[in-house]
């Protein structure tokens, strides 16, 4: 009886730990075309997927997504850019960014710090699919894709 008892409370123990170990918000890991995965980046409340220069280069051939340019101050864009929003307003300017908390949002800034900061803060407020350039406008470059200016 008591072996019995014990089993049960450790297999009990055995799913609870699962359970809880599971992320609370699976990113979407593909786009649309299916040909563009991210490296999922876990952070409070989730993940967003950072993304090399060469995959923003094939999602930006069938744009599905606001693209958004976080570097302050300006320091040049990419081109489709949607919009430019501050990384240390993200929280502030959330109205900037599309109500439905699953619409596709990849953002880059300068080196990619910036951008990553802006990103954990917006799956921190329940975003679920944020993409980040990794390595941003200067990868973008390296890459020998341009960067635009004004």
């Amino acid at each position: 009886m008591f072996i019995q008892k014990l089993f049960s409370v450790l297999l009990l123990l055995s799913v609870l730990l699962v359970a809880c170990s599971s992320p609370t918000a699976a990113p979407v890991v593909s786009s649309s075309s299916g040909s563009v995965t991210g490296s999922p980046v876990r952070v409070e409340g989730g993940a967003y997927l950072n993304i090399t220069p060469t995959q923003l280069t094939e999602m930006l051939k069938s744009k599905d997504f606001v693209f958004i340019n976080t570097h302050i101050p300006y320091e040049g864009e990419i081109e489709k850019t949607d919009a430019f929003i501050p990384y240390d307003q993200t929280m502030q300017l959330l109205n900037k960014y599309p109500s439905d908390k699953s619409a596709k949002i990849v953002l880059y800034c300068q080196s990619g710090r910036m951008s990553a900061i802006a990103a954990q803060e917006l799956v921190k407020a329940g975003y679920i699919n944020v993409w980040n350039l990794d390595g941003g406008m200067v990868a973008w470059e390296r890459g020998g894709y341009k960067v635009k200016y004004k």
